[in-house]
């Protein structure tokens, strides 16, 4: 099924720009232009950064903000972050393998920087760090390579945001990411994409967790996008491990959408919970799960529910594999309409037809997600209403 994707977005890397003027350093993301920071706003970064640990931008090539806010969070280039710790190299493409394909190698070649965010250990953060990747030259293919560490006992919450200038017409970001949970250490990491309707977007990431390490992970797309394809693995490798991810997806017409997890149990007493909700009013997406359970006692389940609110397609893949008795894992996936009823008994109760819809969309969608800014409710409140617009 991997394919159905390949064969409709054939990319060609060669198509697009690597090269790129350099972006001036800001001290302060007040001093953003307008255009931009309306952007961020909408990936749920906190221009003020009065409630943030730190901030990292990324404009095209450039690191453009880099700034940790509280001891015992580090934030800086990946590029620093290499030439500061030579241990850093047991990490890098530890994860992944450059030659996985060739988006992953594409980054390892002709790589655009990425962030280095870490939590010392037992530091727990007061508030989310912030990071923003955003694509500003139209054409051009951003390639970065990313790494988190949350060391052992810490608690660690960042929010990721990716976006492009309203202007651009085509524009591909290859984005290779390497997470490392710790032991006894928690991880929550909130993705939050906004992209334009041309570009072409491959995330890679994969992470590893240790003993009663705990990863949660919260995938965010409400606006269209040309093609999107992830599908990020997390191994559970230390005893009580645990792994939560949680995707929410609308696909406008013309957005392609292939999208998934896997984790892999490799630990006793660990437990997994992948959860999608997805709506297509025009567009295609493509909602994996895969709960690999290799060793027991496990638990994991996986849930995919889809909306269909206008011609289009949700292609839910579930998938189970267990390797020795006394695995328990289970999965539910249902595809559908509104339920007519339901639109009846809010009107009932003094709703019009499209607050009815909107009520049952937004309850759909559920994105009460600490840490996000209110400009980011007004965000739901536009992918709602576009949503409901794509349905007449």
């Amino acid at each position: 099924m991997r394919e159905l994707l390949d064969n409709n977005i054939d990319i060609k890397l060669e198509n697009y720009s690597v090269d790129v003027e350099k972006h001036e350093y800001i001290d302060d993301l007040s001093q953003v232009k307008s255009e931009d920071s309306d952007q961020f706003l909408n990936v749920g970064i906190d221009i003020d950064e009065s409630n943030r640990a730190g901030a990292f931008l990324l404009k095209d090539s450039s690191v453009t903000h880099c700034k940790a806010s509280q001891e015992g969070v580090e934030i800086m280039s990946i590029s620093d972050a290499r030439k500061k710790y030579s241990w850093l190299k047991d990490y890098f493409w530890k994860n992944i393998e450059p030659d996985n394909d060739k988006f992953t190698l594409q980054a390892d070649e002709k790589p655009h920087e990425g962030y280095f965010i870490r939590s010392l250990p037992e530091v727990k953060t007061e508030h989310p760090v912030q990071a923003c990747l955003y694509i500003a030259k139209d054409g051009f293919s951003q390639n970065v390579h990313n790494m988190v560490i949350a060391e052992e006992g810490s608690e660690l919450h960042i929010i990721a945001g990716c976006s492009t200038a309203p202007h651009l017409m085509s524009g591909l970001h290859v984005g290779v990411s390497e997470f490392y949970v710790k032991k006894g250490a928690k991880l929550i990491f909130t993705m939050i994409h906004d992209w334009s309707e041309s570009i072409n977007v491959r995330p890679r990431t994969v992470t590893q967790v240790d003993e009663g390490g705990i990863i949660i992970s919260n995938y965010i797309s409400l606006r269209p996008v040309g093609s999107l394809q992830m599908f990020p693995t997390t191994y559970l490798n230390g005893k009580g491990a645990i792994a939560r991810f949680n995707s929410i997806l609308v696909a406008g017409k013309g957005s392609h959408m292939d999208v998934g997890s896997r984790i892999v149990l490799n630990a006793p007493d660990t437990r997994a919970e992948i959860i999608s909700h997805a709506i297509t009013s025009g567009g295609a997406i493509i909602a994996r799960g895969d709960l690999v359970g290799k060793v027991a006692p496990v638990k994991a389940h996986l849930e995919c529910k889809g909306l269909i609110l206008n011609d289009g397609l949700i292609h839910a893949i579930p998938e189970l594999r267990g390797y020795v008795p006394g695995v328990e894992m289970s999965h539910e996936a249902a595809v559908g309409k509104i339920d007519q009823r339901e639109i009846e008994y809010l009107m009932a109760r003094g709703l019009d037809e499209d607050e009815a819809v909107s009520t049952i969309v937004r309850g759909f969608l559920n994105v009460d997600i600490e840490g996000l800014p209110e400009s980011f409710k007004k965000m739901l409140d536009k992918a709602i209403s576009e949503t409901r617009e794509g349905m007449l």
